[in-house]
């Protein structure tokens, strides 16, 4: 009896051994096969959900930007709205100018006064640049589909495979001719090279903008496809739309402003050298510039540049799935994700990160406010002097 009962624990043990084995080498596998080649994917195609098919675990977090959520200060809700031919979204994100009349004030005059909503998800880049009223009230270059569609194939359709003459051909329509050809928000085409998966560059404005501040830095002729490390990469794709930009000359081409360096200081010491303004305030009659989404400046001159951490390890940050290690797709505030975004690098609660980050923001919307407030009653004080 006592032979049996070895024999029965032995195979039980032995059963269990090669389970896991077997687990083990599944999952390596696994790993060693990121994905399965389905369909051939090229550099004209722009469809995301063909590359879907090759990286269906990406393409379905890719789909999820189209989730609303709020944070203390970011992010938005789904609000309803009535279809009409002129703009047949159903959705939307609540307006600022609503909760803060005080902007419509501080940009008098400039479109924004106009049309100005909370932020959605890649999903809705191209629906809301298309419908924003600000469309309405000014004529928009084909420069804005830079940081609002897929545009590479089209740099490449227009520029006969040259991307920056198909840049150049873009900027100076029109938008309401050149959003005939757009067909995508960003997608895969705009970050990953088809054949190597690798991250790439494929804004010209970038490529150019980084070769100046590069050059700024005793780096010449600065080639950011050849000489970017793989970690730089993880925020230089961000830095394609992410950031302060502008206009230049009649052909609207769009240029960003980084040729004395990434500071504020710098930018506003080139357009003050180049003379550019973003409007004349018609309460004030003042030259003004407004930022428009400068993260990539931002995030340059922070702490989590400096420690080497991209932007992508916490807004895209890794994540498990099976065996596979993978960047998560689904594009979001790192509040919303704070295990995998944060608490990689922070040893400490949820909890107590996202007071820490709460706190910050606090104090920096009180100061914001402080700001707000006085420029609003000096623009009051202008126009009563003006009349």
């Amino acid at each position: 009896m006592k032979y049996i009962i070895t024999f029965v624990i032995s195979a039980i043990v032995a059963f269990c051994l090669l389970a896991l084995l077997f687990s083990i080498w599944g999952h390596k596998q696994e790993a060693a096969k990121p994905f399965f080649k389905v369909v051939e994917v090229t550099d004209n195609t722009e469809d995301p959900e063909i590359w879907g098919r090759n990286f269906p675990l990406q393409y379905d977090m890719y789909l999820r930007t189209v989730d609303q959520v709020r944070t203390k200060y970011g992010g938005s809700e789904a609000v309803p709205r009535t279809p009409t031919e002129a703009d047949p979204r159903s959705v939307v994100a609540r307006s600022k100018l609503e909760t803060d009349p005080r902007l419509k004030t501080f940009w008098a005059g400039y479109a924004f006064a106009v049309d100005y909503r909370e932020r959605r998800g890649h999903a809705y880049m191209l629906d809301d640049q298309t419908f924003t009223q600000r469309q309405r009230v000014v004529q928009q270059p084909g420069t804005c589909l830079n940081c609002h569609s897929s545009t590479y194939v089209l740099y490449r359709k227009f520029g006969d495979g040259d991307i920056f003459a198909g840049f150049d051909k873009l900027n100076s329509m029109p938008y309401s001719e050149a959003r005939k050809f757009a067909k995508h928000p960003v997608a895969c085409i705009d970050c990953h090279d088809p054949e190597t998966m690798r991250l790439r560059i494929t804004r010209p404005a970038f490529i150019e903008g980084i070769r100046l501040v590069k050059a700024t830095q005793g780096i010449k002729d600065y080639d950011v496809n050849k000489m970017a490390t793989r970690q730089e990469m993880r925020s230089f794709v961000c830095g394609q739309c992410h950031v302060e930009y502008y206009f230049k000359g009649p052909e609207k081409r769009l240029v960003y402003p980084w040729a004395n360096g990434l500071q504020v200081e710098n930018i506003l010491e080139y357009y003050e050298e180049t003379g550019f303004k973003d409007w004349v305030h018609s309460d004030t009659g003042a030259p003004m510039l407004k930022a428009q989404h400068p993260e990539f400046e931002t995030w340059s001159q922070g702490i989590h540049s400096r420690s080497g951490v991209a932007c992508a390890d916490c807004h895209m940050p890794y994540k498990r799935v099976g065996a596979q290690k993978i960047s998560d797709h689904q594009v979001r505030s790192p509040m919303l994700n704070i295990n995998n975004a944060c608490q990689q690098c922070h040893p400490v609660s949820e909890n107590e990160l996202k007071l820490r980050v709460e706190q910050i923001q606090d104090k920096t919307f009180y100061l914001r406010n402080l700001a707000l407030d006085a420029i609003v009653e000096f623009i009051g004080d202008l126009k009563i002097a003006r009349t």
